[in-house]
């Protein structure tokens, strides 16, 4: 008795399962932090107060 072998649904199932792997990946990655001056900020919320 012969065996088939089902290549194709073996393909889309590889597939899916990269698919997968790559989004779950995608939305564990953190995003870069920039420096940012948290002084010079905090400054010009007190400029738009006054102005106010």
């Amino acid at each position: 008795m012969a065996v088939t072998r089902l290549e194709r649904k073996g393909r889309t199932n590889r597939a899916r399962a990269n698919n997968r792997k790559a989004v779950m990946k995608h939305q564990s990655t953190k995003p870069t932090i920039k420096k940012v001056d948290i002084e010079a900020i905090k400054k010009e919320f007190e400029e738009k107060k006054k102005d106010q």
